[in-house]
């Protein structure tokens, strides 16, 4: 890197290339568009935002959903919602530059139905904590006082990145670490997790061209998701003390994403 990151990690970097399929660059050329995709409908999208909502708990299949989506079949609207403000959010990166401006658009589209119209968007002023189902916390993310220069690093991170000439093991890695640094922080009261897998196909979009919008990365994690989950934890418990030497099984599964 030419300039120094405020807040992304690159000394997992070398660890990085010697692990990432050799085979990415020709799997990633070899990614294309669904035969079922129109100039109104996106297969992609939708499985984009059906696995990254079903990480989260929500009861929605692909198959209903390409129905409502593309066949104009209608469900009951709490069942498909949430998703259809996770698409539209998708649809919105797909046309608009990553920057700071523009995640805090996607949040307002994807936490339509999330969260309180005076919080989507907007950064958290409470304490957050991550919690099992059974109410034991798991993860205690960035106070409240931290959250905004927290995320200011993180923006100009991602600034310089776009601006910087990487190859493609490093548009992975870099893009994985903005996922895993921005969930970390979890500046949102809800929809981090969303954000977070969004901004991350974002980042290779910006990078790689509209081919990264077909790596069916929320697929792989949703279909993963307590080894998800798990690579996630390993950081450690509290933000202030995470330990991202930990965090290259996370980071890898981006990559293998490709595969899916």
């Amino acid at each position: 890197m030419n300039k120094k990151l405020k807040i992304i990690r690159v000394d997992l970097l070398e660890a990085y290339r010697l692990q990432v399929d050799e085979n990415l660059a020709s799997a990633f050329e070899s990614l294309k568009e669904a035969e079922i995709s129109t100039d109104g409908f996106s297969f992609y999208t939708s499985v984009s935002s059906v696995f990254s909502s079903k990480i989260e708990g929500e009861e929605i299949e692909l198959d209903s959903y390409i129905k409502h989506k593309k066949f104009g079949i209608d469900f009951l609207p709490d069942y498909t919602k949430k998703i259809d403000d996770l698409y539209n959010a998708y649809t919105f990166a797909k046309t608009n530059e990553l920057n700071k401006t523009n995640i805090s658009e996607v949040h307002k589209l994807l936490s339509k139905h999330i969260v309180a119209t005076h919080q989507q968007g907007k950064l958290r002023t409470q304490n957050m904590y991550v919690s099992t189902p059974d109410g034991r916390i798991e993860y205690v993310a960035a106070t409240p006082f931290e959250v905004e220069s927290e995320m200011e690093k993180l923006y100009s991170d991602i600034e310089l990145l776009l601006e910087e000439e990487l190859s493609l093991q490093e548009v992975f890695f870099f893009a994985a670490m903005i996922h895993l640094v921005f969930v970390k922080i979890h500046p949102w009261n809800d929809g981090n997790g969303r954000s977070a897998r969004l901004i991350e196909k974002w980042f290779l979009a910006q990078k790689l061209g509209d081919k990264a919008w077909f790596v069916q990365s929320e697929k792989n994690y949703y279909q993963q998701h307590s080894i998800y989950y798990k690579n996630i934890r390993a950081l450690g418990l509290e933000y202030l003390e995470l330990d991202y030497s930990k965090a290259l099984p996370f980071l890898l599964m981006l990559s293998q994403s490709i595969n899916c």
